[in-house]
């Protein structure tokens, strides 16, 4: 079992920045992914960004070339730098891993709101 917690969300104006930040224990050897999705009231939870144990990156195409992923110096951490922040961006962010059996692991979330 893995365990999730996300910090860093807020308030923030368009074209703004936020950094999340996701910090995973338990059963770290046997992630092979790690991503953040959003959910904003009314729909789907989504992917926004994912990267995997090969390397691999991917983005949902709203947020390519405004959101990067990444692991942060600090042991056992996933990053999310948002930059040019826009009202439709506005979303609970969780925090998700998936082991190489396929098991996913959510974080509580944190609110990200993005208006003026």
């Amino acid at each position: 079992q893995v365990q999730l917690v996300e910090s860093g969300g807020g308030l923030v104006q368009p074209g703004g920045s936020l950094r999340l930040s996701c910090v995973f224990s338990g059963s770290i050897f046997s992630i092979n992914a790690l991503g953040w999705y959003r959910q904003s009231p009314g729909k789907q939870r989504e992917l926004v960004a994912v990267f995997t144990s090969e390397g691999m990156t991917n983005y949902a195409d709203s947020v390519k070339g405004r959101f990067t992923i990444s692991r942060g110096n600090a042991k056992n951490t996933v990053l999310l730098q948002m930059n040019s922040l826009k009202p439709e961006d506005t979303a609970v962010y969780y925090c998700n891993a998936v082991t190489f059996d396929a098991r996913e692991s959510w974080g509580q979330g944190t609110q990200v709101t993005v208006s003026s």
